[in-house]
């Protein structure tokens, strides 16, 4: 394992694909800031591990799961994760991808909202947003597939240290990120798109408060890829950039100023130095100190699985549900 190295959050701004075709234009550019980025930094430091934001490859431009289907989604894997799989390979990086919309056969009836960890060795894990943002997007959970049986959330053993990742809107739930850091993960990564006016700048500054609360509370490097789309390119949002990477007691250690465009901020990993933390620290050890049995909240499925198909008005049937659920305690 190197004693250090430097991990980039980047971000994009593309206008949104409107079919599958576009999407080989986008790699095209993210595997250019890849090649830019490490070789450009190669004098000063050693850039193995670079994020892109959700959305990056291709945003859900259409209502319906049919029509996404149709215009939009690719299986996994494809020519773009052999894209980047190559890529890796000759420069010796990890690439956690932007999001794809995901079909898989072995899932006929719905879409996954994907990012995928490519390393020298190919596909290193992949992981489907657990808690997509609802009512707007109609993209699957795992959650609403009968029989899911695959590793909802993956960490992945590399040579950088373990790695772990949850896109944008899951980062809100503590639980979905608790529970990548109790599988051991070292660096988790957000790919977000993450809008105005939640976004990186005051009054809220969500992107920020979150990113650090998630980083000292599970006491994990965070490298967070934020969009920084214009509103011209994904009507009718826009998202504030303000791409970051924080240490394992909240510190910012990069940040992109906020505002649209492209823009990488790089920061440096040390694992050995967290490794040290995790093993030496009594105090503030949430993790060695949290009373599981205590809490009988997760027990109870207030958000009902999809029964059906997906779309705004079952969604939205769906959390009115929940919400009665919460009023009587149930």
């Amino acid at each position: 394992m190197p004693e250090l190295f430097y991990a980039a959050a980047c971000q994009t701004d593309f206008p949104a694909a409107e079919t599958r075709a576009d999407i080989a234009s986008r790699v095209e550019r993210m595997c250019e800031i890849v090649e830019q980025t490490i070789t450009g930094y190669e004098p000063f430091f050693d850039v193995r591990l670079l994020a892109f934001p959700e959305f990056a490859h291709a945003v859900p431009v259409y209502p319906t799961v049919v029509e996404l289907m149709d215009k939009l989604a690719v299986p996994i894997p494809n020519e773009h994760t052999h894209r980047y799989h190559e890529l890796a390979k000759a420069l010796g990086c990890y690439i956690q991808t932007g999001s794809f919309i995901e079909m898989d056969d072995a899932y006929p009836e719905h879409l996954f909202n994907t990012t995928v960890l490519i390393g020298p060795d190919g596909i290193l894990s992949r992981y489907r947003k657990v808690n997509p943002w609802i009512p707007w997007e109609v993209h699957s959970s795992p959650h609403d597939v009968a029989g899911y049986n695959e590793d909802v959330f993956p960490v992945a053993n590399t040579e950088l240290g373990k790695i772990g990742v949850a896109t944008c809107y899951d980062w809100l739930f503590p639980e979905t990120i608790r529970e990548l850091a109790f599988k051991g993960a070292e660096i988790l990564i957000r790919i977000s798109a993450y809008m105005n006016p939640w976004g990186a700048t005051d009054p809220m500054d969500w992107w920020t408060l979150v990113n650090r609360t998630r980083a000292l509370e599970n006491t994990t490097y965070v490298v967070a890829a934020n969009q920084g789309a214009t509103m011209r390119n994904y009507p009718p949002f826009s998202w504030p950039g303000g791409s970051m990477v924080v240490d394992y007691d909240g510190r910012i250690l990069a940040q992109a100023d906020p505002g649209p465009g492209e823009n990488v901020v790089v920061a440096p990993i040390d694992i050995a130095a967290l490794r040290h933390e995790r093993d030496r620290r009594l105090g503030h050890d949430t993790r060695a100190h949290t009373r599981s049995e205590l809490y009988e909240y997760l027990n109870v499925n207030r958000l009902q699985s999809s029964d059906g198909d997906i779309n705004r008005d079952t969604l939205e049937r769906r959390i009115k549900d929940a919400k009665t659920r919460l009023k009587f305690g149930d």
